[in-house]
């Protein structure tokens, strides 16, 4: 076969093989370029899109604000228990000092029951109820019960038509008692002593102390 036989010269017929071979090495190498691209497509596709979109320009909105997870989120502050300052008790009472109201106990005393115009004697009961000993003023003019009637009108004012003065500062220890006399003339009075006095209605009548500002609970006295 190498050695052409015919009626052209010898150099055509080798051209023409030259030819034929150059066409099968032509389809041969296309045919290995084809196989080849089909075994390394899937993985050349996804190199290129990755560099495709690593290549794609950052939107300019994320240029200018963070995304969400790249923003650290701060932790909650640590709550601390609140410290609370223990209270300072009150101050007792000192031994020796001023009797305060609250020190004290005060109530009137009366007979329960007297003649209409008759001169009833009534007590005030002072008393130390703390555990100290204090000084309190006892005067005359710091003592005082006041009589109402059933309807709560005044009646009656132990200070209205003679009034006494005096000065009597007292010690007293915890649970002395100090009663103090009232004599009540039997009439009624106002606090100017101008008005007509005269001798109050049968019934029953409400009495309450005073000793400065120390006032007593109300008591009870029935006229006959």
């Amino acid at each position: 076969m190498w050695h052409p036989v015919g009626e052209l010269p010898a150099r055509v017929y080798w051209r023409r093989r030259l030819v034929l071979l150059t066409l099968l090495l032509v389809l041969l190498g296309g045919a290995v370029w084809l196989g080849f691209t089909l075994l390394a497509g899937p993985d050349g596709d996804d190199a290129t899109a990755s560099s495709a979109t690593s290549s794609l320009p950052v939107p300019a909105l994320e240029r200018v604000v963070p995304s969400l997870s790249a923003v650290a989120t701060p932790s909650p502050p640590t709550t601390v228990p609140p410290v609370v300052e223990p209270q300072a008790s009150a101050p007792g009472p000192v031994a020796g000092g001023p009797c305060t109201d609250e020190m004290l106990s005060l109530e009137v005393r009366t007979p329960g029951s007297a003649a209409v115009g008759s001169k009833p004697t009534f007590e005030l009961a002072v008393a130390n109820i703390s555990a100290v000993p204090c000084t309190r003023a006892l005067d005359k003019g710091l003592q005082e019960i006041i009589m109402f009637d059933g309807a709560g009108t005044r009646v009656w004012g132990s200070n209205d038509c003679f009034p006494e003065a005096s000065s009597d500062p007292r010690t007293l220890v915890p649970g002395e008692v100090v009663t103090l006399p009232i004599v009540w003339g039997g009439l009624t009075s106002e606090p100017t002593c101008t008005a007509p006095r005269g001798a109050p209605a049968p019934g029953t009548y409400v009495l309450r102390g005073r000793l400065d500002t120390k006032v007593s609970p109300d008591a009870s006295i029935a006229l006959s």
